[in-house]
């Protein structure tokens, strides 16, 4: 008889803090104090120590953390920002709903993070650099930022990139939507750029019981930039210094997030530990399984392989009980809505060849090493038939 595997089980994680929590949402319902109140406050501070940043400003979503982050940091029509095509659509997304043009540029096979070589290739065949900024031939705007997207947990190339935004005086929002907790050389990733971006959906590594999301920084000017957008632009309650938006982190999910911080480490080295198991018993078979590295840590917010036969294997393993994913099956330059940016198909070939290969097996901290054992030897039985 199959066993029945998600892709991600949420409850296990509910039933941890369930007793605590609501006892912490008697106390918000007892003050009816539902915004900006003293959880998000002290969530606030709490995530930026651990992530190893001096600010945090919670919003409601990761998207708008990506698109508050980016306007605080002043971009705008005048600019184009360099982001990797093989991410979620909510990185281009927020860079789009600023004004500014997104340079999308290929990644590398070994870690699907943004290719430094490629940027560079990029500056060096696109742009005309006057000393100060970077004028991108194609859009005629001034590059001003980059984007590297942690994915899937694992930290990008942090000290290349920073090398290409020191010499082209580029600021650098990280995107840590998939990687609560990874390590870049020893230090946590969203305290290694101007800002970042956190979002903590329900199936997140952190996760909220809805959404919710926040923006990190040591910069006293992008925190005080970004506190005010997400509260209609106020200073002072009733006054509007500029036009801002609805965008607050709302205290019965800053409850749930506050519970759940104390739980993380040890959630994130079970993912780990669960990485290794897989990779052990399917390093002998005709699939690529993630790498694991020795200057950066991945949280595995999903355990992603790679194999040619990838939809007969996703069928395969659905008729088995097996849940799977794929993330991402259409890069983000050849999605309709940005057709407008002429990329063909072709043009950033290995964000294309990775769409079409890569499968997400089930990965969360709950998940038990039998569970691992039978996924891996459906797999294997696929490959034996």
């Amino acid at each position: 008889m199959n066993k029945e595997i998600k892709l991600v089980d949420l409850k296990p994680q509910y039933e941890e803090i369930k007793e605590e929590l609501w006892k912490e949402w008697e106390k918000i319902f007892d003050t009816m104090h539902l915004m900006l109140g003293p959880n998000m406050k002290a969530f606030e501070k709490e995530f930026a120590e651990y992530s190893g940043a001096k600010y945090g400003i919670g919003v409601d979503s990761g998207t708008a953390a990506l698109f508050l982050a980016l306007k605080s940091m002043g971009i705008n029509e005048n600019h184009a920002v360099i982001a990797p095509s093989f991410t979620f659509f909510a990185t281009i997304e927020a860079i789009i709903q600023t004004g500014a043009h997104p340079v999308l540029i290929d990644i590398e096979e070994k870690d699907y993070n943004i290719s430094p070589s490629k940027i560079v290739e990029y500056i060096e065949k696109n742009t005309d650099f006057d000393g100060k900024n970077l004028i991108d031939k194609k859009s005629k705007k001034t590059i001003k930022a980059i984007i590297p997207v942690h994915l899937y947990g694992t930290p990008a190339e942090m000290d290349k990139i920073k090398d290409i935004s020191n010499k082209y005086n580029l600021l650098i929002l990280e995107d840590c939507a998939q990687a609560h907790g990874a390590e870049f050389r020893g230090e946590k990733v969203g305290s290694l750029g101007d800002a970042a971006a956190f979002s903590f959906y329900f199936s997140k590594n952190l996760s909220a019981l809805g959404e919710a999301g926040i923006i990190l920084t040591n910069n006293e000017e992008i925190r005080e930039k970004a506190s005010m957008l997400r509260v209609h632009g106020q200073k002072d309650k009733y006054t509007h210094q500029f036009i801002g938006y609805n965008s607050r982190l709302d205290e019965i999910q800053a409850a749930v997030l506050r519970l759940k911080l104390r739980k993380l480490e040890d959630w994130n080295q079970r993912r780990i530990k669960l990485a290794e198991l897989y990779n052990k018993k399917l390093k002998d078979f005709p699939i690529l399984t993630p790498d694991f590295f020795t200057h950066k840590k991945s949280v595995f917010h999903l355990y992603v392989i790679r194999t040619e036969k990838r939809d007969e294997l996703k069928d395969f393993l659905s008729k088995n009980g097996i849940g799977t994913g794929i993330h991402y099956p259409i890069p983000s330059h050849l999605q309709p809505a940005l057709k407008y940016l002429n990329y063909k198909k072709g043009e950033l070939p290995v964000s294309e060849k990775i769409a079409d290969e890569i499968l997400t097996l089930p990965m969360y901290p709950h998940l038990k090493e039998e569970d691992i054992e039978y996924i891996a030897d459906k797999i294997i039985e696929f490959f034996k038939l």
